[in-house]
């Protein structure tokens, strides 16, 4: 039986010492076929997302996929992200966190007709809710002139 990754134990762990430092988780996704995100809210193939408890509802960060409903501009969303997606996961207050290696993610267990998967969403008349997305280079801390996190380190 293969070794399972260390990456969302590291996950869940980080987002625990945000949480009980007072400071808002963020992880950062690269969107594939597999994640089920507000595609409005995507840059350059990646979305920042608040992770915090009091930004999402129904939180399940497990082995395999983080799911959780949230505001979009003021409407709720299902999101869906496979670990294997997440680049890293930070505190907004101080950019502290980690960096992850981003490999190939598979689809949601039985959704071979997508049926039980939520559809890709479409926020074209929403906008985006604070903490949601960052776009201001003060949201960008911790991130050296080629846009990278340098602070951060890959993790296998």
């Amino acid at each position: 039986m293969p070794e399972t990754s260390t990456k969302p134990y590291l996950i869940r762990a980080l987002h625990d010492w945000c949480t009980d430092n007072g400071y808002t988780p963020h992880i950062v996704v690269q969107v594939d076929e597999n994640t089920v995100v507000p595609m409005d809210y995507v840059q350059d193939g990646q979305i920042t997302l608040n992770i915090s408890y009091l930004s999402t509802n129904q939180l399940l960060i497990g082995n395999d996929y983080i799911e959780f409903q949230a505001r979009f501009g003021g409407v709720p969303e299902d999101v869906f992200a496979p670990v294997a997606a997440v680049s890293a996961i930070f505190a907004r207050e101080t950019g502290a966190g980690m960096g992850f290696e981003v490999t190939e993610s598979e689809p949601y267990p039985g959704s071979s007709a997508d049926a039980d998967r939520p559809s890709q969403s479409s926020a074209s008349d929403q906008q985006a809710p604070e903490g949601e997305k960052s776009t201001d280079s003060s949201d960008k801390k911790g991130k050296d002139d080629k846009g990278g996190a340098g602070h951060l380190r890959i993790i296998k």
